[in-house]
């Protein structure tokens, strides 16, 4: 039910050879250093194995956590304000030019492949500090989306035992809480953006303009982040999704003593909940379709944009399940199992009684859903990338116990008539918010901290700095590996010599 982004990395930046300050000399220096440490922490995750780079979500954070004060300074340097009420003075020697790679662009934005053709997308050069700020908090709110994924694991992987009750509720709102942090990122970047040029400094044109600058793909993140955090303070007391867990649980065996039990639940407030996620979901579908700042070779990646219509579908259907919900425990049968359907057409399923769930189709799309059930499940056992259907298959399967379960009902004690359900869905109220956008704030230097910068940079560290190679962690390393000769060059080629 999160989106699942890769970190972008970077290449190195020496801000020394773009930047000076009078007032604090130390200070390029400095953040050359962090921005190497990121680097470096970026570095490690990239070539980690897949099932391993959740251990590294830590080091990233901190490493972004460090590196952001710093970059705070030499931006607000150059436009003319203070930090931590202290003047600082930058000089721009010559343009500073970063390298990021856009995790948000389609496969066909930037350069492909990279060298090998591994099939990775290549980096965009970008000009100034203020694109490097943008691209650090963007990977910042990326961290915490994936560090919300990596909580919400647990209770959704079908192989390990089922989640205790209170461990699913502190997952789900540490999840919620870690996603509107992130949602307050994209808002303050929403807003920064929008004074950001798609220009360099000598006034020529940027073509390979990355959708991270644009304030309406920022905009269309927090939209799509607000979305979830919505969703989950609904899963946080739905208890059925974890029924349909527990019956799917191998390991379960509590159906031997007892059913599960279901407590009544504020359905009628759950799905103007829903639907106030399913408008975010919309509205992002929209902001990302659109974005584009360097042409339409520069568009959202497509599956981002699925992913959010998806996302839309599922928050639509879970209020209708809940519309249902609250009609059966009214004593109207009928009209519950009618909502069901309507939430089946907003998945996109087969429902009964239509015309798109005869014959030939109906059996195709049997087979299609049980296909996709089977390798979400076997993407969650494996730590892969799960979820990026939104949600629309564990809603499906909840969706599919209660019409079971209810149309078994009617047809055996109430009877009653099942009405259409294209008039429910068009009567669907408007939504309700729960939460609000957080306030980001970017962390500034401490006046300690400024003290020392004033101090000169130490001739080591300059040193250092010379020797800095420019090497780039998505070129292909074959340096050390078992049965290769250094370098990747066989000890018989031209150019090397024996002695």
């Amino acid at each position: 039910m999160i989106l699942s982004l890769p970190v972008s990395t970077t290449s190195p930046l020496a801000y020394p050879s773009h930047l000076t300050s009078p007032s604090h000399p130390s200070l390029p220096l400095a953040a050359h250093t962090q921005q190497a440490i990121l680097r470096s922490a970026l570095k490690a995750y990239a070539h980690a194995p897949a099932a391993q780079q959740f251990r590294h979500f830590t080091a990233i954070v901190s490493a972004l956590d460090n590196y952001i004060p710093y970059l705070v300074a030499l931006s607000s340097g150059l436009d003319g304000k203070t930090v931590n009420g202290e003047e600082v003075d930058i000089v721009l020697k010559q343009e500073v030019e970063c390298e990021w790679n856009s995790v948000l662009a389609a496969t066909n934005a930037v350069a492909w492949p990279r060298k090998g053709g591994r099939g990775k997308k290549g980096r965009v050069k970008l000009k100034g500090v203020d694109a490097e700020v943008v691209m650090v908090l963007t990977t910042l709110a990326t961290l915490h989306r994936l560090l919300a994924r990596e909580q919400l694991r647990g209770i959704f992987t079908s192989g390990n035992a089922f989640p205790d009750p209170d461990a699913r509720t502190n997952a789900i709102a540490g999840a919620m809480r870690t996603l509107l942090t992130a949602n307050g990122i994209h808002m303050y970047l929403t807003k920064s953006c929008a004074s950001l040029s798609p220009t360099g400094a000598a006034g020529e044109r940027i073509e390979m303009h990355p959708p991270e600058l644009s304030s309406g793909a920022q905009n269309g993140l927090a939209e799509l982040s607000m979305a979830e955090a919505t969703l989950l303070a609904v899963l946080k007391d739905d208890p059925y999704p974890a029924v349909v867990m527990q019956t799917r649980d191998q390991n379960d065996k509590e159906w031997m003593v007892k059913a599960p039990e279901i407590p009544k639940v504020r359905a009628h407030l759950f799905a103007r909940l829903c639907i106030a996620a399913g408008e975010h979901a919309g509205r992002a579908e929209a902001l990302l379709s659109s974005s584009h700042l360097g042409g339409d070779t520069m568009k959202v990646d497509e599956d981002i944009v699925d992913y959010s219509r998806n996302l839309r579908r599922t928050a639509r259907a879970k209020a209708g399940r809940f519309f249902g919900i609250d009609k059966e425990l009214g004593g109207e049968t009928g009209t519950a199992i009618a909502w069901l359907r309507g939430a089946k057409r907003e998945l996109e399923f087969g429902t009964a009684g239509s015309q798109d769930g005869k014959g030939w189709a109906k059996k195709w799309g049997k087979v299609k859903k049980g296909f996709e059930e089977k390798m979400e499940d076997r993407k969650i056992e494996k730590g892969g990338e799960w979820g990026t259907y939104a949600g629309r298959i564990e809603e499906g399967r909840v969706v599919e116990m209660l019409e079971k379960k209810w149309v078994k009902m009617n047809d055996r004690i109430n009877i009653q008539s099942i009405p259409p359900f294209e008039p429910l869905l068009a009567s669907m109220p408007s939504g309700r918010e729960i939460h609000s956008s957080p306030t980001y704030v970017a962390q500034e230097l401490e006046t300690d901290v400024l003290e020392r910068l004033r101090a000169p940079p130490d001739a080591e560290d300059a040193r250092a700095l010379a020797k800095d190679d420019d090497s780039s962690e998505d070129e292909a390393q074959v340096d050390g590996l078992p049965g290769t000769f250094p370098s990747g060059v066989a000890s018989g080629s031209a150019g090397n010599e024996y002695y």
